[in-house]
């Protein structure tokens, strides 16, 4: 009988120690849960990795639309007029604005500009387009005052920041000068590449990645929803993408900043080689995650013009 292939594993002692906090929050095997159990794991788990406030960044909660809850940050340091817009990840299912303020907040101080991130609806009880929606119509409430706008968001978030930037240029709206993808789903071919390499690899196995798919619902013909099915990335504005060497999610990173390269898109991509996903938590334990958050941080103030 053949024995089971090794679980690709890291070797960074800080991002293993990262995992391994994590598991007394978050089990390995989160999706077999509730949904309100899956919240409620993570939410202690966010607030695990919870980090002081950078000094004098302020936070303002209001409505868009009378409906959408958004959380406005503006450091003490601003030096531009472009506001970053950015979408949370957590497989459409769970995560917050409390769920990612401590990252908010820093990459806003680091880039010195205005962040906006925006709490949208979640699956299951709101399935595709609902998410696709409510980040769509905050961009568009962001845009409407004629400031640029750098979208950015992580995992299901980076899904959401690339749809909502296609549409727009599918759509000839003006004003994104930047898109930022933080180790994103994609919608790659599950079956294939990176998938496969890493189905049982620490923090998302590729088991998880078709759970939260089946969760959302979102139509296999719309490319909004499955931006590497998009035929043409041409006019797609600046990109930075970072990926992490031991993610399922790993190659939709590479496969879409390819495109996007071949399109003529300036594109910046960096990939962790010691990284899980998720690792943006790790990134006041693992010096490997605190290089990539300073260059996450560095390709965000490029986009937004304060690098």
């Amino acid at each position: 009988m053949d024995s089971k292939p090794a679980r690709p594993t890291p070797t960074e002692p800080g991002i293993l120690a990262f995992h391994e906090r994590c598991e007394a929050f978050y089990p390995a095997d989160p999706v077999n849960a509730s949904i309100a159990q899956q919240r409620k794991w993570y939410d202690a788990l966010c607030a695990e990795f919870d980090a002081p406030s950078p000094a004098g960044l302020t936070r303002r909660d209001e409505r868009v639309g009378e409906r959408i809850p958004v959380r406005h940050y503006r450091p003490a340091d601003v030096a531009t007029e472009t506001r970053i817009l950015y979408i949370h990840g957590g497989g459409f299912v769970v995560g917050s604005l409390e769920s990612h303020d401590a990252i908010c907040a820093e990459v806003a101080h680091g880039a010195r500009a205005e962040l906006v991130s925006v709490d949208y609806r979640l699956a299951p009880e709101y399935i595709w387009p609902a998410a696709f929606e409510d980040c769509h119509e905050v961009l568009k409430s962001l845009l409407a005052d004629r400031r640029p706008v750098v979208v950015a968001g992580d995992s299901a978030g980076g899904n959401l920041a690339a749809g909502i930037a296609l549409r727009a240029t599918v759509e000839g709206r003006p004003g994104i000068v930047g898109q930022v993808l933080i180790y994103p789903d994609l919608l790659g071919d599950l079956a294939g590449s990176s998938y496969v390499e890493m189905a049982e690899a620490l923090g998302l196995s590729t088991k998880d990645v078709a759970y939260y798919r089946e969760v959302r619902k979102a139509p296999v013909d719309n490319v909004f929803a499955h931006p590497l099915k998009a035929d043409d990335l041409a006019g797609l504005p600046p990109a930075f993408i970072t990926g992490a060497y031991f993610d399922p999610l790993r190659d939709d990173a590479r496969g879409y900043a390819a495109r996007l390269a071949q399109a003529g898109v300036d594109v910046t991509y960096r990939e962790e080689p010691q990284m899980i996903h998720a690792w943006l938590r790790a990134r006041h334990m693992s010096p490997g995650a605190r290089e990539g958050f300073d260059h996450l941080v560095h390709g965000v103030a490029r986009l937004v013009g304060t690098a």
